[in-house]
């Protein structure tokens, strides 16, 4: 029988975001963060290569549903409605979430390297909706400027949906896409 309870990874994110708040992130440490958590740094390192990584993870998940849903959109729809596919997609990960995504945004809004580092995500994940709208045959330049049309839509709700205090990202992502069709009409 194991000594400690499972999770390993679970309680490391947990014990930083806990250290994170009290003290600040620049202040905790490694070290700091195992011993939370009742696990050695080794332990940490398997699952994490730095601290930074602890408020990251999850995102390969993120964009590996964006582009399943994107995929999956049927063959008729839209380039942006394949968009709004993947980003409906998420939007289930993101509620269950609400209370430790408003914890992580104040930590990356407080520090100029981390939001450097989400910006570098959202562009990966640009890159890879790039591609799977290329995949269906979406010519360029409308394929990358769609991903990144609905990155900005993502974006733009997420921001809505962490300071609010109600955790219902699907209704901010429709509402900044409906807001996204209303200047392309009044643009026309």
């Amino acid at each position: 029988m194991s000594r400690w309870p499972s999770n390993p990874r679970g309680r490391l994110q947990q014990a930083a975001m806990e250290l994170f708040t009290e003290h600040g992130y620049d202040q905790t440490t490694v070290a700091g963060i195992a011993e939370r958590a009742g696990l050695t740094e080794r332990t940490f390192f398997r699952h994490f290569s730095d601290k930074r990584e602890v408020l990251f993870f999850g995102g390969e998940q993120l964009e590996a549903m964006m582009v399943a849903a994107l995929r999956s959109a049927p063959p008729e729809a839209t380039p942006l409605g394949a968009i709004e596919a993947a980003l409906s997609a998420v939007t289930e990960f993101f509620d269950e979430r609400h209370p430790l995504s408003q914890a992580r945004q104040v930590i990356i809004d407080a520090h100029p390297e981390l939001q450097e580092r989400e910006g570098a995500k959202m562009d990966r994940i640009a890159g890879a909706l790039t591609e799977a709208l290329r995949a269906r045959g979406v010519p360029d330049p409308d394929a990358r400027l769609t991903a990144d049309a609905g990155i900005a839509v993502f974006r733009s709700a997420f921001a809505q949906w962490v300071r609010s205090d109600v955790g219902d990202m699907s209704a901010c992502i429709e509402e900044c896409l409906a807001t996204l069709e209303k200047v392309i009409e009044q643009g026309r």
